[in-house]
């Protein structure tokens, strides 16, 4: 991941590296930034053509790293899901796209601060519930079997913590 053009702290410094190259007229080099930086070729052609006044929003900049991130992990399932969440925040949150794009800040430390969290505050499942299971039953016999995954609300706690740094 941004092996070219480096990693921008903010959308305003991704926008003057656009500029730069809508300036100099080097589309190729200006679709090159967009893909890198997680954006639509069709959004630099479009910036390019004047259709646009900016390459990226915060939103935009904002969504474009988070989707690097997600393939460069190779996230699935439930992870998908928190990067969704995320994504959904970002939304309405304009201070929180800012966040995002930051360096230093990046998803896999969110989902880190989050499976912590949630193996913290496992909760034991019934052996009911274990009885009723193929897989885990014949992994774990009789043993206890605990699992932890934050609650929505936890999760936004969770990221408000760790990109804008807000203890709650």
């Amino acid at each position: 991941m941004f092996e070219k053009f480096g990693e921008f702290d903010s959308v305003e410094e991704l926008n003057r590296a656009a500029a730069a190259q809508k300036e100099e007229g080097d589309e190729e080099a200006l679709i090159a930034l967009a893909v890198e930086n997680g954006l639509d070729k069709e959004d630099a052609e479009d910036y390019m053509d004047g259709c646009m006044e900016e390459l990226a929003t915060p939103l935009m900049a904002a969504a474009g790293k988070l989707k690097l991130e997600r393939e460069d992990l190779k996230l699935g399932g439930v992870l998908n899901d928190w990067v969704e969440e995320l994504l959904e925040l970002c939304a309405g949150d304009e201070q929180l796209c800012h966040a995002v794009r930051e360096k230093g800040k990046d998803l896999a430390g969110y989902i880190a601060l989050t499976a912590e969290s949630g193996y913290k505050n496992r909760t034991v499942v019934d052996k009911r519930i274990v009885a009723r299971t193929t897989t885990i039953k014949g992994i774990l016999g009789n043993h206890e079997f605990a699992i932890g995954i934050p609650d929505k609300a936890t999760r936004k706690k969770l990221i408000r913590q760790y990109y804008l740094e807000v203890a709650e």
